[in-house]
């Protein structure tokens, strides 16, 4: 019986934390050794704050409850030592249970920012890719003023964009998987995704 990221029940999608169809994912500004993200709900409350711990050779991000850091609720960790197109292993700290990847592809993303979605078995189930090859020319060669768009599906159907706001000084995206109606999704592994992209396409995106 295949444990794919398309079989997961709905009941993934019931209110709370991961619940929320669209959040607001701001950098914080004045963090100068590793990254720092707030992660807002609908309403504005701080729903997730995330932390890239500084000085690592694999990368190695962490997901609170708060910026009390009291509560870990995710962890995203790079399984080799500074590869562009590294694999990130999601795992839920709570159960030690990993909860699938994401994978960069390399090449591929030095002219459209590209990521594999991994299910628990590291099959492909789905991708996140900048919104077109014109305009990932265009930030790249040209201007990286040109906020970034993404687009995630699972199989053929969307589950996520991912829009960063035009801010020169502070990286602001919203996330939004309103068109997930059917929960092909974990929404923690889209929590996830949505902070890797800040982390690591954000900083050629300028922001």
């Amino acid at each position: 019986m295949s444990t794919g990221l398309q079989q997961r029940p709905r009941s993934d999608l019931a209110p709370g934390r991961f619940g929320q169809s669209r959040y607001m994912v701001r950098r914080k500004f004045f963090k100068i050794f590793g990254g720092a993200f707030h992660i807002y709900d609908e309403a504005g409350n701080v729903a997730f704050y995330s932390k890239m711990k500084a000085f690592k050779l694999k990368e190695d991000l962490r997901i609170y409850s708060g910026e009390d850091m009291q509560q870990e609720l995710l962890t995203i960790k790079a399984r080799s030592i500074l590869d562009f197109g590294a694999t990130y292993d999601v795992t839920d700290p709570a159960t030690g249970k990993r909860l699938g990847a994401l994978r960069r592809k390399a090449f591929r993303s030095l002219l459209r920012d590209q990521w594999l979605v991994l299910d628990v078995n590291d099959q492909e189930v789905g991708k996140i890719e900048e919104d077109s090859m014109v305009m990932a020319l265009v930030r790249r060669l040209l201007t990286n003023l040109i906020p970034q768009t993404f687009t995630g599906t699972i199989g053929d159907a969307p589950v996520l964009t991912f829009t960063q706001r035009f801010n020169p000084f502070i990286q602001k995206i919203d996330l939004d998987f309103s068109m997930d109606r059917d929960g092909r999704l974990d929404r923690r592994l889209g929590i996830a995704a949505a902070v890797l992209l800040c982390a690591i396409e954000g900083r050629q995106a300028g922001g």
